[in-house]
């Protein structure tokens, strides 16, 4: 188990995972973000051995809790990620289960960007610990969108919008804004990991580790997603799409039916570029997708607000 004393006196969090220096600008910006709307929790940044030194100075120069969990692989090396490596660290993100020294944990990735205040999530019931797994509501998450919008041609052949739960509430979008489709809506049953809403549990994390031992893991496309959607298929709580708003669901021919702007509690930026690598030197925005133009205005008042307080410029 991973689990340690509590890096903060709140026993509900929001947690993302950082094992290296690229996505902590990200990080820093989702924190300032997830402040800036008011949410009564703090987000801890669970890192690994690798991150580095100067990582670690940035979140303490600006206050954020940090707490170490250890790196997961799966014991027979599992699927090779050539074709996408940020697969390898997306095992890690399913250690908040372990952290039994709090109630609840919401995990986040760190290319999120909160857009409005959604602590409800730290409400939202769910199975109680000792259940071990066992029940019908074992963690609450938002549907992965499987229209493979870019054709990446590694993703499954199966990965093609009429297998996608969103395409079912394109008739009903004011639904879409409060309720997430079953589960079994989509004949695959996949969730996306960006935003994963847990009770800590020994029992479920051991029931983690074991599918993550087993020779499972081998085809698991999608790391910590497949194993999730595999091991509790059907048995976890489905979000609506505004807190776990992949960017995509807004694009032409993907999932525009059910966008709404100012619906939108969360966004994530799924894919590359990240809003961060479009930015000028002076870090204005000379992208084209307007919705990254949303982080770097969030990122723009951070690093105002940081020399307002005179934190030490550090490039993140």
């Amino acid at each position: 188990m991973t689990s340690s004393e509590r890096v903060t006196e709140s026993r509900k969090v929001w947690t993302t995972l950082i094992t290296n220096t690229a996505y902590l600008s990200g990080l820093l910006t989702l924190d300032y973000s997830l402040k800036k709307h008011n949410s009564k929790y703090p987000l801890v940044a669970l890192y690994t051995d690798a991150f580095p030194p100067e990582g670690h100075a940035a979140l303490e120069a600006r206050g954020i809790p940090k707490q170490r969990i250890e790196y997961l692989l799966p014991k027979n090396g599992g699927k090779d990620y050539s074709n996408d490596p940020r697969f390898y660290d997306c095992w890690s993100k399913l250690a908040p289960f372990s952290l039994i020294e709090y109630e609840r944990v919401v995990q986040l990735d760190s290319d999120m960007l909160v857009l409005q205040n959604m602590d409800e999530l730290m409400e939202l019931e769910l199975d109680a610990p000792e259940v071990a797994g066992k029940g019908q509501r074992v963690f609450a998450a938002g549907h992965a969108c499987v229209c493979n919008p870019l054709k990446k041609k590694h993703y499954p052949a199966d990965w093609v919008p009429e297998n996608c739960a969103f395409t079912s509430q394109h008739n009903t979008p004011e639904v879409a804004q409060t309720t997430g489709p079953p589960p079994n809506t989509s004949p695959l049953g996949f969730m996306n990991g960006g935003l994963v809403v847990v009770n800590p549990s020994s029992g479920v994390y051991n029931a983690i580790l074991d599918h993550l031992s087993s020779d499972a893991a081998i085809n698991m496309d999608f790391a910590d997603q497949s194993l999730l959607s595999d091991l509790f298929n059907n048995r976890w709580v489905p979000l609506p799409y505004i807190y776990n708003a992949l960017k995509t669901l807004k694009w032409e021919n993907v999932h525009p039916q059910i966008w709404r702007d100012d619906k939108v509690k969360n966004i994530h930026y799924i894919l590359a570029p990240k809003p961060w690598d479009e930015m000028d030197g002076e870090g204005n925005f000379i992208g084209k997708d307007a919705t990254h133009a949303w982080w770097v205005t969030h990122n723009q008042e951070r690093l105002k607000g940081e020399k307002e307080s005179e934190i030490k410029v550090d490039g993140f």
